[in-house]
């Protein structure tokens, strides 16, 4: 198939019945790129012979070198497919564009995939049939399901189950069902999961209406009348899950280039057996035999004891292994001409005595299985157009946006209905930002030329090299010219204007989106809406742009459009300086969706400052940095208030990549970076040797201070919360998020108490270390339901005195007001609102003396308690990091103005007092450091496994689990792993086990207290003495590693070390004189 032309993708992207628009999702080293190229073949791109190893879609030169995908490419595809409308005999062929996006499977780079998925309506989703169900396969499946996008399941690789692992047909059989199994269980429980939040959600709906027929004493017709309202509609799982009787189950080897159907195999013997083809395909999968006597199909409880095949392995899988039998495991010509003959494959000699093995399986499979027609035509007829796509999906994800309730209906009816006329409002929504190189912007029109065409340009060349030797030899003063070469003499295309390099080599940002109705054209104005853009506050978070080029992409080229019609993929410039990282477009400034406001995955939690060699270009680094914050959808940049340029990324193989695009592309200067930075957390634990209460007559924890001036007298104490509380509160920070969020809506109360400025950051702000563990968001009634349980259940009985009724006294969470620390109202005096009582009904208290609001009464002190609540919690006393898993109590704040009483005092001394106090409290428990790790998954044979914990062990790795894959040689383990310790991991996991380690799949494991030991530890019983020394001369192990970090981040944040010298061997200065 030739390649597709500019004016082909024009006339097709107005047929949008005929566009699929689909996203390759896998684990990494699944085969996405590699399916890729077998699709790309089809259409002429690349060589079939290089298919699968070229990895035409990896365009960056790190991408061939690690042999994996770190950007989603997007390219566009022709196929043409012949169809039978209706009842007419003859085939009518039809052309369809199918809108191709390779994303990557690596960790670090996920939130790629979710750019991906979000313009797409289907996908296919790669299982490697050996390693089966991985960390990635189940994020992507997820990802799928929450972009309400069909999936395709592609079983890759299934060549490795003949090769490698050496399986029979029926034991390859076996192992699929299994590996299938597994897929759907994955499916299952995400419909499980909604089911059981619905459930809820309808529990509630139904509790509210009838507490409102009681309250409003209703008649019975309106309690009749509402019956219907109050049944549980459930909802079928049909469809869902993969079945290969229903289309949407591929068996492929990309590496091999075949691919099948079990659609494909009932034509095939549809008329050997005399079948049916619709029988066929629901028998050629499952546990159905075929009688061969009577040549009948027979169910498993009709076998009657025989011994048969089931028909998948009889007439499918045997024949495979025959072909690989017959040309790869044991070379056998008389086999391999026998299996052509009967495939009725016209294969060349030269091809069947080929030496090369590879070559004549390719060229077997290229004309019985080819990988590009089963897997086109069922994305074809498993995958749903744009218009019915939108259909389905657009209702589901608007209700999702924020303000969904304000979208104007003539944008929202456009979209559901896919209305692509020209006065339609037209709504884009931009995934990410793409940078490409100048040079490739102005030289993206590739023509086709005629014959006559090239024959002049090649007779212009002819005639300008003949010019160029002319000149040189009269030069050189020599009439012969036989000595001059052409390829010693530059000259330049005559059809190529030479263009000034450094021009060339500029980088622009062109944005990579979805249109979802109307049609886009080039001068058109639009509106970009950013991800703060509510449709209740229409004009905040507004920019107009004009459209300058359109593009649709072809992988590493970008191609001219003069517009653009709903439901395709395509590149937009103009956006430069007016998007950050995506952003809806909407022709109408009133009434927009903000797609933006939706979550995309990604987790940035490792840091490292720059800074450039020569300080001179400073302003070119920081260019380069906001350029690289806009092209990366998963990188932040921060510019802290000391002065250092901080960029957050993913991981260690993202955070090299960006460093290397900063220095090659958009910074273009040598840059200095220093050593990775991971946050840490601070915590305290109560343990049996701890240090003697400060205050002796108080409890443990508590203390009695007064400001200076003795105007103001408060009573403090902090405990350490329960560790199932912390890890409740850290799962359910959206929960809590979302509640402060309502509040704000209703109140702007709180603007006052703590700054408007304030406010507006740590509400808007996203604490996505916490978010990552976030499931869903509950309801307050049903989040504070279960922070009760758990406080029931898991508090010790010693304690449940202290914790009784503390949920209903909490008054704040901290840090960023979704920490999970708390703030307790223990002054019984109302001073604080409580946080978890119905947002609804409940009001927040004024910062007026005078006033009381709801029955709480608020004073001057209420506002700077909860300030530096947060404060503290934000910057904790080992290292000035957030604290995690901390209950503060405020048991009494006394407010007595004296005669030098002055109000201008009372802000600084609250602060003060309050911060000197929490960190004396601090002190009289056991402090811990929580480090930030990794949940590492590692698939190894057996072999490996010793050399695989000696390095996790060698890491302060923690082995969580150990399983073996049933009916593979390969163990998975599941391993914590410090964050800190995981730089260089993947390396030296591959060194020493040579390879056999599959590289590691690492996902955010949250924090966890890695060396349990207190930083400021010290001797203080008989044998802690005589073991460690009086004064701490000798320190345990773990102690010096611990407060190795603590000194480590107190350095890095210029804070005061005790016992550091900064100066080592100084000499006197000597003063010469003249």
């Amino acid at each position: 198939m030739p390649p597709i032309t500019p004016q082909q993708i024009t006339s097709l992207q107005k047929n949008s019945e005929n566009i699929r628009n689909i996203c390759i999702l896998a684990h990494v080293d699944h085969g996405k790129t590699s399916l890729s190229d077998c699709l790309l073949a089809t259409n002429g791109i690349i060589s079939p012979k290089l298919a699968g190893r070229v990895r035409y879609l990896d365009s960056r030169p790190d991408e061939q070198l690690r042999g994996i995908t770190m950007e989603s490419s997007a390219i566009s595809l022709f196929f043409k497919l012949m169809r039978r409308p209706g009842n007419v005999q003859e085939p009518v062929a039809e052309d369809y564009l199918i809108n191709l996006i390779d994303s990557p499977g690596h960790i670090d780079f996920s939130s790629e995939v979710s750019t991906a998925s979000r313009l797409c309506d289907g996908a296919l989703v790669l299982v490697d049939a050996v390693e089966g169900v991985c960390s990635q396969t189940e994020t992507v499946l997820r990802q799928t399901w929450i972009e309400h996008i069909r999936p395709v399941l592609v079983i890759n690789k299934m060549d490795r189950l003949i090769t490698e692992l050496k399986l029979s047909p029926m034991e390859a059989y076996t192992h699929i069902s299994k590996l299938l199994e597994a897929v759907n269980a994955v499916m299952g429980s995400f419909f499980a999961g909604e089911r059981m939040e619905e459930d809820l959600r309808w529990r509630e709906q139904a509790e509210k209406r009838k507490a409102k027929k009681v309250s409003t004493a209703e008649t019975d017709i309106g309690t009749e009348a509402d019956a219907g309202t109050m049944e549980f509609e459930e909802k079928d799982d049909e469809g869902l899950y993969f079945a290969p009787e229903d289309g949407n189950v591929i068996f492929a080897s990309a590496i091999d280039g075949w691919a099948f159907t079990v659609k494909q195999f009932a034509s095939i013997y549809e008329r050997k057996l005399g079948f049916k083809r619709t029988v066929l395909e629901k028998v050629l999968w499952g546990d159905f035999y075929l009688d061969p006597k009577t040549r009948r199909v027979l169910g498993q409880k009709h076998l009657k004891g025989r011994n048969l095949k089931p028909m998948f392995v009889q007439l499918v899988l045997e024949t495979l292994w025959a072909v690989y039998e017959s040309t790869v495991l044991k070379r056998d010509q008389e086999k391999v001409e026998k299996i052509v003959k009967s495939l009725n494959l016209k294969v060349l000699p030269r091809d069947m005595k080929s030496k090369d093995t590879k070559a004549l399986l390719t060229t077997i499979f290229a004309q019985w299985l080819p990988l590009s027609t089963a897997v086109l035509v069922s994305v074809i007829e498993q995958l749903p157009s744009p218009p019915v796509g939108q259909k389905k999906r657009i209702p589901l994800i608007l209700d999702a946006t924020p303000g969904h309730e304000d979208i104007n209906p003539n944008v929202r009816g456009a979209m559901v209905e896919f209305d692509k006329r020209p006065d339609t409002p037209v709504v884009a929504y931009v995934s990410k930002m793409v940078a490409v190189p100048e040079s490739e912007l102005r030289n993206n029109t590739r023509q086709q030329l005629s014959a006559e065409e090239m024959r002049e340009i090649g007779r212009q060349k002819r005639m300008a090299l003949a010019r160029k030797l002319a000149e040189a030899a009269n030069e050189a003063g020599d009439s012969t010219t036989d000595h001059v070469s052409a390829s010693n003499i530059g000259f330049t295309d005559v059809a190529t204007p030479v263009a000034d390099e450094e021009a060339g080599d500029k980088e622009h940002l062109i944005g990579f989106a979805r249109l979802y109705s109307g049609t886009i054209k080039v001068g058109q104005e639009l509106y970009v809406l950013g991800p703060k853009y509510n449709p209740s506050n229409p004009t905040e978070h507004v920019h107009k742009i004009t459209v300058t080029e359109l593009y649709y992409m072809m992988g590493r080229d970008l191609q001219v459009l003069d517009e653009v019609p709903a439901g395709n993929v395509f590149g937009i410039g103009g956006l430069e300086g007016k998007i950050l990282k995506n952003g809806t477009l909407c022709s109408v400034d009133k009434g927009g969706v903000n797609f933006a406001g939706l979550g995309m995955g990604g987790t940035p939690i490792v840091r490292v400052a720059v800074e450039p060699k020569n300080p001179s270009e400073l302003n070119k680094m920081i260019e380069g940095l906001k350029m690289l914050e806009q092209a990366d959808p998963c990188v932040e940049y921060i510019m802290q208030d000391n002065g250092e340029h901080v960029i957050l990324t993913a991981g260690e193989l993202h955070l090299e990549r960006c460093l290397k695009d900063l220095r090659e592309r958009f910074a273009r200067i040598e840059i200095q970076s220093s050593p990775p930075v991971v946050p840490f957390r601070e915590t305290i634990v109560s343990v049996p040797d701890m240090t003697p209460p400060k205050e002796k007559d108080l409890p443990r924890g508590m203390i009695v201070a007064t400001t200076p001036s003795k105007s103001v007298t408060i009573k403090i104490q902090t405990r350490p919360l329960p560790k199932d509380v912390t890890e409740y509160l850290v799962k359910n920070s959206l929960t809590i998020k979302k509640l402060h969020k309502e509040l704000k809506e209703r109140e702007g109360a709180n603007k006052r108490a703590y700054g408007e400025a304030n406010a507006k950051r740590e509400l808007d702000e996203d604490d996505a270390l916490l978010e990552a563990q976030q499931t869903r968001v509950l309801s307050v009634q049903e989040f504070k339901k279960g922070l009760q349980e758990i406080f029931d259940k898991e508090c010790p009985l010693n304690e449940r005195e202290i914790w009784a009724g503390v949920v209903d006294k909490i008054a704040a969470f901290g840090p960023r007001r979704i920490g999970p620390n708390i703030l307790v109202d223990a002054t019984g005096a109302r001073m604080f609102r409580p946080l978890l009582s119905d947002p609804a009904t409940t009001q927040l208290a004024s910062p007026d003396p005078a006033s009381e609001t709801a029955g709480y009464r608020n004073t001057n002190l209420t506002p700077y308690l909860y300030h530096s609540f947060q404060l503290f919690t934000s910057s904790g006393p080992l290292c000035h990091e957030p604290l995690q898993g901390v209950a503060i109590f405020i048991h009494s704040a006394t407010l007595h103005p004296t005669s030098d009483y002055q109000a201008q005092r009372l802000r600084g001394e609250m602060l003060t007092l309050t911060q000197s106090c929490l960190r004396s409290t601090f002190g009289d428990w056991s402090p811990r450091l929580l480090l930030a790790t990794y949940l590492v998954t590692i698939l190894c044979p057996p072999t490996a496994l010793g050399k695989v914990y000696s390095v996790l062990t060698r890491r302060r790795g923690r082995i969580l689990s150990e399983e073996m894959r049933e009916g593979t040689p390969y163990f998975t383990v599941t391993a914590s792993l410090p964050v800190r310790e995981s730089f260089g991991f993947s390396d030296e996991l591959r060194k020493r086990t040579s390879g056999e380690a599959a590289s590691p799949a690492m996902g955010w494991g949250g924090y966890e207290v890695v060396v349990d030991e207190d930083p400021w530890w010290e001797p203080r019983t008989e044998e802690e003495l005589e073991d460690w020394g009086e004064g701490g001369g000798v320190e345990k192990e773990g102690v010096q590693l611990v407060k190795g970090w603590v000194e480590e981040v107190r350095i890095r944040k210029g804070l005061f070390v005790q016992g550091r010298k900064l100066v080592v061997g100084a000499e006197k200065q000597k003063t010469l004189k003249r």
